[in-house]
C-alpha cells in the first residue's frame, strides 16, 4: 500500500526542470504525477513514475541529487469535501501530514491524493479502517 516517490534536488535556474524531463524521456520513463516546491536557491521535484529504479539510475548517472521516499496514495471522490473527509480522520487519530499533492484520474470521477506521513503504517491502517481506498504503488505507476 506504500508508493515509491522520487525526490530530485534542483538548482533554481532556467533549464533545471527541462533537464530532468529530458533524462526521463531518454530513459523511456513516464511521469505519472509530480510536485515542485522551491526556495530561493533550490527546488525539490517530487515524482511518481512508472519505473522507479530506471529513473533513479538515469538521474544519478546525470549528476543529479535524488532520493527515494515512501508516500501513500488515497483515492477519494472528486467533489467538495473529499480532502476534508480524509484530513478529519487523520487529525482525529493524531496523524501528521508532512506534505501532499493531488491529481484527478482520467475518468474525472476520483482524485488521488499523495500524502507524506511521519507514520505511514499507522496512517494506512487508520485510512483503511475508516473505509478509504489506499492505492498500491503498482496501480498508481500504471495510471
Amino acid at each position: 500500500m506504500k508508493v515509491d516517490q522520487i525526490s530530485v534536488f534542483l538548482e533554481n535556474k532556467p533549464g533545471s526542470l527541462e533537464n530532468v524531463t529530458r533524462i526521463l524521456k531518454s530513459a523511456n520513463v513516464n511521469i505519472r504525477t509530480l510536485s515542485l516546491a522551491d526556495t530561493t536557491d533550490f527546488g525539490i521535484l517530487r515524482l511518481i513514475v512508472n519505473d522507479v529504479d530506471t529513473s533513479l539510475a538515469a538521474l544519478k548517472e546525470n549528476g543529479l541529487r535524488v532520493s527515494k521516499t515512501i508516500v501513500v496514495a488515497v483515492e477519494v471522490p472528486d467533489r467538495p469535501g473529499g480532502l476534508h473527509s480524509i484530513l478529519e480522520v487523520l487529525s482525529q487519530n493524531g496523524i501528521n501530514v508532512e506534505y501532499l499533492y493531488a491529481f484527478v484520474e482520467k475518468s474525472g470521477e476520483n482524485a488521488v491524493i499523495i500524502f507524506r506521513f511521519d507514520t505511514p503504517d499507522k496512517a494506512i491502517d487508520v485510512l483503511l479502517k475508516n473505509g478509504f481506498t489506499v492505492l498500491p504503488g503498482e496501480k498508481l505507476y500504471a495510471f
